[in-house]
């Protein structure tokens, strides 16, 4: 498996400066998870191989501000990248030894088969399809679809006024599927970020997704955007895993029933997505 750190553009970072500036201290994750010292597996499992290699690579996103956005040190930052961290510790992995791997929405799944990644966590909605091709561990956060437009605009309130209008969102992912079935426009991108630009010029009327995305997008812009309507989907958020990889599945599901119990997860949304927006009781976890 490839295990080197992703090379990272200035404007990335760039980005995750602007990002920094509004998000305050929290919006790093200062609060390091615990690393187990010892941690004992059976010998074949997943967990074994990677304690054994002492690091693990991770996909995620890389312009998902609150979620998984490149930061200063030139790693992404968000609720994401300290869940992931919260998983690699207790594999006895240290935060330095996690290599990140920029993960869009179009890329998770052949990551997973390929084996390009151990895990993928980026705003990942576990569903049906998505199942029959990798295994998800989970949920560990439930978003919903909302509606992103220019803060001055006072025409759409809800879903029902996107029929016929264009609207962006990202190529292979939910949201993107939701809006062609309700009968939008839909104009595809590899990110959301690369959303805004149309939104600004009348490309499109809005951007569609979940609406903790776009909280984070809104917040990243101050004064430019608002998000508008109740969220009119439930998207669990999953950790992506290969395909049948069960004892790592159920491996997982445990350290996050663990995270919620000992307070490491709501640390995890504090320092991070907490710092926009209000802490909720994390869904139960699907033992499938």
């Amino acid at each position: 498996m490839k295990r080197s750190r992703i090379a990272l553009v200035a404007a990335a970072a760039a980005s995750a400066l602007l990002f920094a500036g509004c998000a305050g201290d929290g919006g790093g994750g200062d609060a390091e998870p615990t690393v187990e010292e010892t941690p004992e597996f059976d010998e074949g499992t997943t967990m074994a191989e990677l304690a054994e290699a002492g690091e693990i690579t991770i996909g995620t996103k890389f312009d998902q501000p609150l979620f998984g956005l490149v930061g200063p040190s030139g790693d992404p930052e968000g609720f994401d990248v300290e869940i992931g961290k919260i998983i690699a510790g207790k594999l006895g992995i240290q935060p330095d030894s996690i290599n990140w791997v920029e993960t869009v929405s179009a890329n998770r799944e052949p990551f997973i088969e390929n084996g390009q990644v151990d895990i993928v966590i980026a705003t990942y909605t576990i569903n049906d399809e998505r199942k029959q091709v990798v295994s998800f561990a989970g949920p560990y956060y439930l978003a919903g679809q909302s509606i992103l437009v220019l803060a001055d605009n006072e025409d759409i309130a809800s879903e029902e006024d996107l029929v016929g209008q264009p609207v962006c969102s990202v190529t292979g992912s939910t949201p993107a599927a939701n809006l062609k079935e309700l009968g939008a426009e839909v104009l595809e991108t590899d990110t959301y970020s690369n959303c805004l630009e149309p939104l600004r010029n009348g490309q499109v009327v809005a951007v569609s997704t979940d609406n903790v995305i776009l909280a984070g997008l809104a917040a990243q812009n101050e004064g430019e955007f608002k998000v508008v309507g109740e969220p009119f989907t439930e998207e669990p958020y999953g950790i992506g895993l290969a395909l049948d990889d069960t004892d790592f599945r159920m491996w997982i599901n445990d350290v996050l029933e663990e995270s919620y119990e000992d307070g490491t997860y709501e640390e995890a949304w504090n320092s991070t997505a907490g710092t926009i927006l209000p802490f909720v009781e994390p869904p139960a976890v699907d033992r499938y």
